[in-house]
């Protein structure tokens, strides 16, 4: 089912990794062509393009955009108690780690009257990208809002596409996760235009446009995002989900399978790796794949991905040599199945979120660990974080000097600013000090 990459006997110091690490065969020229025609007609016509991209990719024209006050309730009225109570309890986890994110003001002296102060200042309205396609990715919700809320944003508007079933509104667990968080702007319109909508605003339907755009999406979403990258802030191109496991003989076959799994459903183009230096776990992962992907309900579908260019095992002569490939493929998720987990971690420098043992894995941390699972994707991870109340955040620099403070680097302002030629830069110093 999943190709074997062997890369045991090769020179991995002096190899260039990135050329050896599996990826999906995406056209990411194609799918930004495709977004930025899709932009351009939301920017030209509203919210009449948004209404014709939903009956065109989602099959059904809404009679509203902006979703009704009223389904939104009904939607947390119609909960199964379980599933409240797991988004609640969801909640509660996220808010708790993301409150540790906020960082505190800091003022540091440089001399007696001379100080620069950091605050970190909440963007003023962040849009929420949430999917719904083949699954209803209520965490998703929790995952970007929640954050957001931490950090103070004042205003949060919220989209996901229409869907058929639904009578052309979004999934009513997205729905109602919106409503358990107070999340009261949800807007019918999905994809690429979505994002240009929340990027520019739609005036005819009443969408202001938003200052950052967070959440996972398709390679069209992914590429719409680059595209308005510099018009808004992105949080990072969240793409297709991708998993990759390190494990050497000590791990559990059967729990390297499952994980690899649980990945593989979301997507045909999910990712999923493992990178081992022992052949016999190889195979045993292989087997345990197998009989669990024809006993999984979105079976064919696990069953294209693991068997796509994207994912694959991979054979390497030590624990070292795959950390080098780990960091070299720079995984949204990361599952450390070693003797000693937090030895492997050591040599971990590129991830999205990181998975210690047997009893962490990646599923926990789509929903209960209290991380955030909205991760940055196709190796942005190697310059890239996850997403976080510091996300909607933005640090200010307050300087503030008194006449003596000021005085003690006049000159020294002075000199500077003429080795620039720029001599006014020190006249408006020196001006202070004249007569």
């Amino acid at each position: 089912m999943m190709r074997t990459i062997d890369l045991r006997g090769i020179d991995l110091a002096t190899a260039d990794l990135r050329t050896l690490v599996p990826r999906p065969v995406v056209n990411i020229e194609v799918a930004s062509q495709a977004a930025g025609e899709l932009i351009a007609a939301v920017r030209e016509r509203g919210s009449d393009a948004l209404l014709d991209q939903s009956e065109r990719f989602d099959g059904i024209r809404p009679q509203s955009l902006r979703v009704p006050a009223d389904a939104i309730a009904a939607a947390v009225d119609g909960l199964d108690p379980k599933v409240r109570a797991a988004l609640d309890e969801a909640i509660a986890r996220v808010r708790k780690g993301s409150a540790a994110q906020v960082p505190a003001p800091q003022t540091t002296t440089l001399a007696d009257g001379a100080t620069v102060s950091q605050r970190w200042q909440p963007v003023d309205r962040a849009g929420l990208y949430v999917p719904g396609g083949k699954a209803p990715l209520a965490s998703s919700v929790i995952m970007s809002a929640v954050p957001a809320q931490v950090a103070g944003v004042r205003s949060l508007p919220l989209a996901s596409p229409a869907q058929k079933e639904f009578g052309g509104l979004p999934h009513p667990t997205i729905l109602a996760a919106a409503g358990l968080l107070g999340v009261d702007e949800v807007w019918a319109m999905g994809g690429a235009g979505a994002i240009g909508a929340l990027a520019y605003g739609v005036p005819d339907a009443g969408l202001e446009p938003v200052q950052i755009i967070t959440g996972p999406g398709n390679i069209y979403v992914a590429a719409a995002k680059r595209l308005v990258r510099g018009v808004v802030g992105i949080d990072a191109e969240a793409g297709t989900t991708e998993i990759l496991i390190i494990a050497d003989e000590t791990a559990s076959p059967t729990l390297v399978a499952a994980d690899l799994l649980s990945q593989a459903e979301h997507d045909e183009a999910a990712a999923s790796v493992l990178v081992t230096d022992s052949p016999e776990l190889a195979d045993a992962t292989a087997e345990a794949l197998e009989k669990l992907v024809a006993a999984t309900a979105n079976s064919q579908r696990a069953a294209t991905a693991l068997a796509g260019p994207q994912s694959a095992i991979m054979l390497v002569d030590g624990e070292a040599a795959a950390a080098a490939i780990s960091n070299a493929y720079g995984p949204e998720h990361l599952e450390l199945h070693t003797a000693d987990p937090r030895a492997t971690l050591a040599n971990i420098t590129d991830a999205g979120a990181i998975f210690l043992g047997n009893y962490s894995p990646v599923s926990l941390g789509d929903y209960m660990a209290g991380s955030n699972h909205v991760l940055p994707t196709g190796g942005a991870a190697r310059f890239s974080s996850a997403l976080g109340a510091y996300s909607f955040l933005r640090p200010q620099q307050i300087i503030e000097y008194d006449r003596p403070a000021l005085a003690s680097v006049r000159d020294r302002i002075i000199d500077f600013a003429g080795a620039e030629a720029l001599p006014a830069h020190g006249e408006a110093v020196a001006v202070r000090f004249d007569g």
